[in-house]
């Protein structure tokens, strides 16, 4: 089965680079220079995977990234310039999955490429059950230290993407649209603080640690097993 990857940076040269770093036989590579090349391909294409820079001569790549998140789950590792952690920054609270800042090692690329493709790869889960925790999505029953908890529809949407994302930061504004999908316009930015709020307190008990942990001016992620 192929794993197509859009490989979106305007300088020729290091484009073919990644393309030849990254190469394997289930592989293939779309190459776009302009930002209105990628759009084109992500038309036309619809690859598995974005590589994407920052800077093209028709545009930002931020630009194409929003775009991307308002219909699409695809996974992107955004390539920043070396100088710029505000690049950084507005890349993670977009939706992009990772970052990269220039001058890179190709080895590098090929760690996070192959770290960001086997999460995206790997099969979600109905019921999710670590240390305490034991939750069932598809028959709606969430247990913490055995006790069932009620949930509301948006607690449960944005538990559902934290144990999904494990270890991975969720911005704010990625979060928000995936649990307001009704089709409004604005949503009050309070809304999704204290929905995380609600989660947190619910998730509490035993003496455990809780999960959510904030990235502040960015936004959360689900921190299980990873700290003592």
């Amino acid at each position: 089965m192929q794993y197509r990857i859009l490989v979106a940076e305007d300088d020729k040269g290091l484009n073919q680079g990644i393309r030849l770093a990254l190469r394997k036989e289930e592989m293939v590579f779309d190459a776009a220079y302009t930002l209105k090349e990628a759009r084109k391909l992500w038309r036309e294409n619809r690859p598995d995977m974005v590589l994407l820079d920052v800077n093209f001569p028709d545009g930002s790549g931020f630009d194409f990234l929003r775009e991307l998140r308002r219909s699409s789950d695809i996974p992107v590792l955004v390539i920043t310039a070396n100088d710029m952690e505000t690049d950084e920054v507005t890349g993670l609270t977009l939706g992009a999955d990772d970052y990269i800042t220039k001058p890179f090692s190709l080895m590098a690329l090929r760690a996070r490429v192959e770290n960001i493709r086997r999460r995206a790869l790997k099969p979600l889960r109905h019921i999710y059950q670590e240390g305490p925790f034991c939750f069932d999505f598809e028959k709606l029953g969430f247990f913490v230290d055995g006790k069932e908890i009620p949930l509301s529809a948006p607690e449960q949407k944005l538990l559902k993407l934290f144990v999904s994302h494990p270890g991975q930061t969720l911005p704010r504004e990625m979060l928000a649209d995936r649990i307001w999908t009704d089709g409004m316009e604005y949503v009050d930015e309070n809304a999704l603080s204290v929905t995380v709020s609600r989660l947190r307190r619910k998730l509490e008990g035993g003496g455990h640690k809780n999960p959510i942990a904030t990235v502040y001016g960015v936004g959360y992620v689900w921190r299980w097993g990873e700290e003592d």
